[in-house]
This record gives C-alpha cells, sequence and structure tokens, in this order.
C-alpha cells in the first residue's frame, strides 16, 4: 500500500469464476456497495477493457462535497478473466477526468479465492485534490465491501 492507494483483502470460499461474474455485472457494483453512494445502473455486463456502463449515484451518503444524485459511466481499464477487473469514473462536466482506479485482484487458493480490493488516487490531477479530500472512500467501506461480497456470493453459490 502507499499513501495514494489502500488495498484490503479477504480469503472468500467460493470459486473466482463466481465473484468474477458478480464484478461484471453493474447491478453486482450496487448490491455490493458499502459506501451507500451507489443508486442503480444501467448497462450489460462488461467483457473487456474499454466497456462502459452507468452508475447513478447519491453523494448525499457520504456528506462530503454537495453533489446529490448523479450518474457516472464506469469505464473498464484492466480486465483478465476471473483474475482481475478495474474502472475508473467519467463524467462530461470533469475535465480532467478524476483519474482514481477502484479494482479487483481475484487469487485462488486452496479455500476459496483470496480477493484484494483496491483504491488508487495516485493519478488524480491537482485540480481536484483542492476541491476533495482524499480518500474519498475509507479502508472501511473497501473491506465492509468485501464483506458484502462475501455474503452476496456465497448465498448465490450454495442455493
Amino acid at each position: 500500500m502507499s499513501e495514494q492507494r489502500i488495498e484490503v483483502q479477504r480469503t472468500i470460499p467460493v470459486p473466482a469464476n463466481v465473484i468474477f461474474s458478480l464484478l461484471c455485472d453493474p447491478d453486482g457494483h450496487v448490491q455490493i456497495d458499502a459506501s451507500g453512494m451507489l443508486m442503480r445502473s444501467e448497462g450489460a455486463p462488461v467483457t473487456q477493457v474499454g466497456d462502459t456502463f452507468l452508475v447513478h449515484m447519491d453523494r448525499e451518503a457520504l456528506n462530503d462535497v454537495p453533489l446529490g444524485q448523479y450518474t457516472v459511466s464506469i469505464r473498464i481499464t484492466a480486465f483478465v478473466k476471473d483474475r482481475e477487473i478495474a474502472w475508473t469514473i467519467e463524467h462530461p462536466l470533469i475535465d480532467p477526468p478524476m483519474g482514481y482506479v477502484y479494482g479487483y485482484v481475484l487469487e485462488p487458493v486452496e479455500s476459496g479465492t483470496l480477493v484484494t480490493t483496491f483504491y488508487d488516487w495516485s493519478n488524480v490531477p491537482e485540480v481536484h485534490r483542492t476541491r476533495i479530500n482524499f480518500p474519498v472512500i475509507p479502508e472501511a467501506s473497501l473491506r465492509a465491501t468485501l464483506g458484502i461480497l462475501a455474503r452476496t456470493v456465497i448465498r448465490t453459490n450454495t442455493k
């Protein structure tokens, strides 16, 4: 970890492909979000770098910047089937782009899958650093998201 990147890990007792499938589904992101900002999504499951989908957000959950409700486009920046997925957030009114990246790395282990989630704001332009306190999402929210992810995929995998 660095001063501009947070990583947390958790072993989840299901195969990587089950977890990856949820992470490729725009609705999956809304289901597991612990920040409370993701309200709903629009779009098809992603299959490659460059794919996009929309997420309707509500910044009131963080109560840090008076943005209220807004919509962002999620652009996939890394995609290795059943192993890694990462994305950045785009909005037509934000220039330059925010530059932060969220993602997951999945590593099969004997007891299931070691899931690492990360939030990296090292490429955020200075103009945004003066307006917003980073990290926007604290480590506790990433850790809670992994807990919700585990609960969600365990339920799905045992039905």
